[in-house]
C-alpha cells in the first residue's frame, strides 16, 4: 500500500513530516480595532494548536493582511507591527511542540477588502462610512460586484508601497516563528486582481500584456525572497483559472490555466519553491465547476508542465482519495480545508485507515 501521504517532505533544508496539510481559512476573529487590532486571540491559538494535535504537518494560518487596509474585513489577521508578531509566537512555539511547521499566507483583500464577517448578512460590503468600514484599493476602478464600494485605483507609487508591505509583512513573520511564507495570489484578492484581465484594465507597466499584468506578482515575491531566509521556503498560492474563458457562455475574458503554467515558470526562476493550486473568485457570478477533487487537475497540469512543486485544495475529504492524488503523481502534498474544520484528528484516522504514522502528542499515548 503507498504510504506517500505520510512521509516527510523536503523543501531546502525544511523538512514538513507529512503530506497532510491545513489550508488557510480565514476565521473573522480578531478584533477590528484598537491596540490589538489584527491580532491572533485564544480562538486562533485553539483552532490551529488542534489541528497540530490532531497530526497536520503543514499549519498554515489564514490570509493574514500586510496592512490595515489589506484586511478581507476587520477582523481579520494582520503582521504589520510588533504587537501582532508577539502574539503569534505563542502560537508558532506550540505548533512546533507537536511536531507541526507553521506558515503563514501574506495577504492583501485588493478591491473586495471590507466586507462583513461571512456569517454576517453573508459577508456584505461595508461602505467607507460606516463603522470599521474603508475604501479598498485595486489595479482599476472596478469594484468587485454591484454592491461593492469601487476601490481607488492604485498608482505606481502606491503598488511599489505595498510590495514593501508583502517585504516587511514576511519580516514580522520570521520574527514571529513562522517557518513558510506563502504569498496570497489568488481568490479575486489584490494580486489577483492584477494578474487577471478581467481584473485589470490598467495600460501602464502594470496592465495590458501578460507579461504587465504579472509584473507585480513578480515584485511581490522578489521582495518576500530577498527578506526571507534562503534555507525556507516561498509558496504561492494562485488561482489557476477565473473560470471565466473555460465557460462558452461567458464572453469575458479572464485568467486561464495555460496562464498559470507561464506564471510558475517565472516563479521557478525567482526562488518560489511550491505552487498552492486554487480557481476562482475574480467574479461573484463566474461558473465553477465542483466536485470531489475538482482542482487537483490544476495542480496537475502544473507540476506536469515545469516539475515545480504543487499542493492540491479542493473537496478531497477522504483519505484514500487524498492518498491516491499523491500516489499517481498529481501533487505533492494535499491541503486540507474544511474536512480539518469537521475532523481536527483526519490525519490521525487516515493514519489508522491506510497503515501510516502521523505525530500523536506524548499525553495521548497510554501503555
Amino acid at each position: 500500500m503507498d504510504t506517500t501521504l505520510f512521509t516527510p517532505y523536503r523543501l531546502r533544508s525544511l523538512t514538513i513530516p507529512n503530506r497532510i496539510w491545513m489550508a488557510p481559512m480565514c476565521q473573522y476573529s480578531a478584533a477590528p480595532d484598537g491596540d490589538a487590532a489584527g491580532a491572533p486571540t485564544d480562538w486562533h491559538l485553539t483552532h490551529l494548536a488542534a489541528r497540530a494535535s490532531g497530526g497536520a504537518g503543514l499549519i498554515l494560518a489564514e490570509a493574514t493582511a500586510v496592512s490595515p487596509e489589506g484586511r478581507i474585513s476587520p477582523y481579520d489577521l494582520g503582521i504589520w507591527n510588533d504587537t501582532q508578531v508577539a502574539a503569534f509566537r505563542r502560537i508558532t512555539s506550540f505548533l512546533k511542540t507537536q511536531g507541526s511547521v507553521p506558515g503563514i499566507q501574506l495577504a492583501h483583500a485588493g478591491r473586495k477588502a471590507s466586507t462583513e464577517r461571512t456569517w454576517v448578512d453573508r459577508g456584505r460590503p461595508i461602505a467607507p462610512d460606516e463603522p470599521h468600514g474603508w475604501t479598498p484599493v485595486g489595479p482599476s476602478a472596478l469594484p468587485f460586484s454591484p454592491e461593492s464600494t469601487t476601490p481607488d485605483e492604485l498608482t505606481e507609487e502606491g503598488v511599489r508601497a505595498i510590495v514593501q508591505q508583502f517585504a516587511d509583512a514576511a519580516r514580522r513573520a520570521l520574527a514571529a516563528g513562522f517557518q513558510v511564507a506563502e504569498i496570497h495570489g489568488a481568490h479575486g484578492y489584490l494580486i489577483h486582481e492584477f494578474l487577471s484581465p478581467h481584473g485589470n484594465h490598467r495600460t501602464d507597466g502594470y496592465g495590458g500584456s501578460f507579461e504587465g499584468r504579472i509584473r507585480f506578482a513578480l515584485e511581490v515575491v522578489d521582495a518576500v525572497r530577498a527578506v526571507w531566509p534562503e534555507e525556507l521556503p516561498v509558496f504561492f498560492r494562485v488561482s489557476a483559472t477565473d473560470w471565466l474563458s473555460e465557460n462558452p457562455n461567458d464572453d469575458r475574458e479572464g485568467w486561464t490555466s495555460e496562464d498559470t503554467v507561464r506564471l510558475a515558470k517565472e516563479f521557478q526562476a525567482r526562488g518560489v519553491d511550491l505552487m498552492d493550486i486554487s480557481t476562482g473568485g475574480i467574479a461573484p457570478d463566474a461558473r465553477v465547476e465542483s466536485g470531489p477533487g475538482y482542482q487537483v487537475p490544476f495542480a496537475e497540469s502544473v507540476r506536469d508542465a515545469t516539475g515545480m512543486p504543487v499542493a492540491a485544495v479542493g473537496l478531497i475529504t477522504d483519505p484514500i482519495q487524498a492518498r491516491d492524488i499523491l500516489a499517481a503523481g498529481k501533487a505533492d502534498a494535499v491541503l486540507l480545508g474544511r474536512e480539518l474544520l469537521r475532523d481536527p484528528y483526519w490525519p490521525r484516522r487516515a493514519a489508522a485507515e491506510l497503515g501510516g504514522q502521523v505525530t500523536t502528542p506524548v499525553q495521548y499515548h497510554r501503555a
